[in-house]
């Protein structure tokens, strides 16, 4: 939207924002793991029921386009991101609370379930989705990408510090200190979003002329315009194919390793150790190379974006390899390789929405964002389940569970090789930055 320039934030910037996504992170993990694994182990429930609960919270995602409109009407993005939070936080509770009720009273706990992770859903669909979009307005293009390392590493270190201290509190487990623990994490997550984010936004200097403001139309006008963008639905459509085979190898990965290598559960668990630290690698390498090149040439987020890709398509073709070829493979060296491709593929990624997201419409910016974000939610909650789902497929056509195995990495490295063709079809050169706004910020200097 044009209108004055905006004063862009740097690095202390980019740390507030990531405190926020640390938060996010720090009570969907508790949702996502602690509570997964005391439904199954401690309640004896069926492994269906969490897996139902956290598709669920992927699925209610859907309705990220609607909370970016909501955010591009009222023009301001720091209300929905805190109000997103709270929602997220409330959730978090509901789920510990439904732990206890889940053990007294099964059909209850589940109903109860059911209304916390709605709630997480649709608090981290509303929060992430305005972050991202204020994210873009707020850093200057070139920086995009190391503003995306920072945050998502930032929600990595929010997971090891939450699991970490949560592990050492929980002992000896009970309902009751499962849910004073999470309370205790939503209301200090909460805290600490709510102080990271403000101020961050800004206001105009000065109010726009009605003839500036973009329509205020209907949501599902709204939506069919940018819909209607060939270049935000074909971003659509890339976030899909690439987030499904990012999120198809996430539970077969140890599978594999038991099955073919014969790694203990513990050696499993030390190999996606592994892969996170890949991961961040590669998520810090295109950080510094991209700030390094200002964007330009080798370090621009489409070459990071398309080379990320590629790479993980190759590197799934290695874990194929080695199916076949086990137990002399260098699988640890693999597993490292495909975290530092993934990491490098998905930090671009994010930078790349944060780059086109002002690309079109005007005033459309958080229906966008909700767009792909939604994609992304969609391809994640099938991405596990289809990953599984595959496996055992492919194991009862094939009985050497390496060759079965090896199918599935395949598959999965077609589908980032189709992503990657989709990338080199979008016009990235013409996705323009968001214009900036003159603002005076509020209680924090240009950081």
């Amino acid at each position: 939207m044009k209108a004055d320039a905006r004063q862009f934030l740097g690095w202390l910037g980019m740390v507030r924002f990531g405190l926020v996504q640390a938060a996010l992170g720090a009570i969907v993990v508790l949702t996502t793991s602690t509570m997964n694994r005391v439904m199954v182990v401690e309640l004896a429930l069926p492994a269906m029921l969490p897996g139902a609960l956290v598709a669920l919270h992927f699925a209610v995602q859907v309705t990220r386009p609607r909370m970016g409109h909501g955010s591009d009407v009222g023009g301001r993005r720091t209300p929905w991101i805190i109000g997103g939070m709270a929602v997220l936080a409330l959730g978090g509770v509901l789920a510990a609370l439904s732990i206890g009720w889940l053990a007294t009273d099964p059909a209850w706990g589940t109903a109860l379930a059911v209304l916390a992770f709605l709630m997480i859903g649709l608090g981290v669909g509303a929060a992430g989705t305005s972050l991202l979009v204020l994210m873009a307005s707020r850093v200057a293009s070139g920086r995009r990408a190391a503003a995306a390392t920072v945050t998502w590493v930032m929600m990595i270190v929010g997971f090891i510090v939450t699991t970490a201290i949560v592990g050492s509190l929980l002992d000896p487990f009970s309902p009751a200190r499962l849910l004073s623990i999470t309370a205790s994490v939503a209301a200090i997550a909460l805290a600490v979003s709510t102080l990271a984010v403000w101020g961050l936004e800004g206001r105009p200097a000065k109010p726009m002329a009605r003839a500036q403001a973009p329509a205020k139309v209907p949501f599902r006008a709204a939506l069919a315009q940018v819909w209607g963008e060939p270049a935000a639905r074909g971003f659509a459509v890339f976030v899909f194919l690439s987030m499904l085979a990012y999120s198809a190898q996430d539970l077969i990965l140890e599978p594999f390793a038991g099955a073919v290598f014969g790694l203990t559960p513990g050696e499993t668990t030390k190999l996606s150790s592994l892969q996170h630290g890949g991961v961040l690698a590669g998520m810090i390498l295109v950080a510094i190379v991209g700030s390094l090149s200002r964007g330009k040439g080798p370090g621009s987020l489409r070459a990071w974006t398309v080379g990320g890709c590629v790479a993980s398509a190759l590197t799934l073709a290695s874990l194929g390899l080695g199916g076949l070829m086990a137990p002399a493979w260098p699988l640890k060296a693999c597993v490292f390789a495909l975290g530092i491709a993934n990491g490098a593929f998905a930090v671009a990624a994010i930078g790349s929405m944060m780059e086109r997201v002002g690309a079109g419409s005007q005033g459309r910016d958080g229906v966008r964002m909700g767009l792909w974000g939604a994609a992304q939610a969609i391809a994640f909650g099938l991405g596990g389940f289809l990953g599984t789902a595959a496996a055992d497929l492919a194991r009862a056509v094939f009985a050497d569970p390496g060759t079965a195995y090896a199918a599935v990495f395949l598959a999965e490295g077609v589908l980032f090789l189709a992503a990657a063709q989709m990338a080199l079809r979008l016009d990235f050169d013409r996705a323009a930055p968001v214009e900036p706004v003159r603002t005076e910020l509020v209680g924090i200097s240009r950081a």
